[in-house]
């Protein structure tokens, strides 16, 4: 039972910096383009010699 006295309020200290981590993300526009990064592994670059390993 002594357990929950720690393992609440740090659940709640953990949630509120997730909360906060996620503000600073959108505050910081990590999430203004969500179609790009999913595009660039498709991109070919013929400029760039092809890799040989």
């Amino acid at each position: 039972m002594n357990v929950l006295l720690v393992m609440i309020p740090l659940s709640l200290v953990l949630l509120a910096g997730a909360i906060a981590a996620f503000f600073w993300a959108v505050d910081h526009d990590q999430f203004s383009d969500m179609e790009t990064p999913s595009l660039l592994p498709l991109d070919d670059d013929p400029t760039r010699p092809p890799v040989t390993e």
